[in-house]
């Protein structure tokens, strides 16, 4: 599926006839810087959004883990998977992190047939998780460790949030054999050098595809560009249709109409009775023609 130009906040505007640069999914499964191309209209290329449910992912994602302050799983050159700080948020609330670098990013799709969604990386690796719940993005093709179940969950808050359902999942064990991404946060203190008052402290993040569905530390936010969010697509593909042109009714109707006569026609399209209201102006024409004898 061909990736639209990606643009981060803080990206400085350009004219739309300037050329820009652009990332977009190339032959090989890659998200690549693309060639020179004319700039299109950006208003929504920088819209994130969060997904209503699990169907709704596709695209350019990122995936914001549970940790504080909050980071998002990123994928090195070399398919080494990480926790990267998030730069673009709000006050630490997760659900308005927008990601700055493109290794943030990954292009989730769905697997025909089977409901799961794979995320690529934007070197080109697929995601993955082994039996033992060992994360990685080294390969370019999708097998049963690159496909995710996203399962919605909900925190005590009332928060949405999802799970990233693994293979490492143990399916003879029904529902409690499930398991999912998660984060492990260990802090660990060095006073080598500095004094007990100056300790510094240091973060560890480890990621792995083990943990359970109880545990807090499997929910995580997605985040979507709007612009590939089904129900946003299918809005516009609505409203294009009820667009119409006063040309395209005055042809419809069979000759010329006044403003007021317009106006009730394109709302009607809008309302769903067009047809019957196009009938009803062909009538009054019909009317109008005789009495002008």
């Amino acid at each position: 599926m061909p990736v639209k130009p990606l643009s981060f906040k803080g990206d400085a505007k350009k004219p739309k006839k300037r050329k820009q640069r652009s990332y977009e999914d190339d032959d090989s499964g890659a998200l690549v810087a693309a060639g020179s191309q004319p700039t299109v209209d950006t208003a929504e290329d920088d819209s994130w959004t969060m997904p209503d449910q699990p169907s709704d992912l596709a695209g350019p994602t990122i995936i914001v883990l549970p940790t504080s302050p909050p980071t998002c799983l990123a994928s090195d050159a070399h398919g080494n998977i990480f926790a990267s700080q998030l730069e673009n948020i709000v006050e630490s609330y997760e659900e308005t992190a927008e990601p700055h670098d493109v290794r943030q990013v990954w292009v989730a799709s769905t697997v025909a047939g089977t409901g799961q969604i794979s995320f690529k990386a934007s070197h080109g690796g697929y995601l993955s998780c082994d039996s033992i719940g060992v994360l990685g993005a080294r390969r370019e093709a999708r097998g049963p460790e690159e496909m995710f179940t996203v399962e919605a969950a909900e925190t005590a808050e009332g928060r949405q949030r999802f799970r990233l359902r693994t293979t490492a999942s143990k399916t003879a064990d029904g529902d409690k054999g499930r398991r999912y991404l998660s984060v492990t946060v260990e802090t660990s203190t060095s006073t080598a050098k500095a004094e007990d008052d100056d300790a510094k402290k240091k973060v560890s993040i480890s990621i792995q595809g083990d943990g359970e569905a109880e545990s807090k530390t499997t929910q995580v936010v997605l985040k979507m560009q709007a612009r590939f969010k089904p129900r946003l697509q299918q809005h516009k593909e609505t409203k294009a249709k009820e667009k119409v042109s006063r040309r395209e009714l005055e042809q419809v109707v069979g000759r010329k109409l006044e403003d007021d006569e317009v106006k009730r026609l394109k709302r009607a399209k809008k309302d769903g009775t067009y047809y019957e209201e196009i009938l009803d102006v062909r009538v009054k024409g019909k009317h109008d023609k005789f009495a002008s004898y």
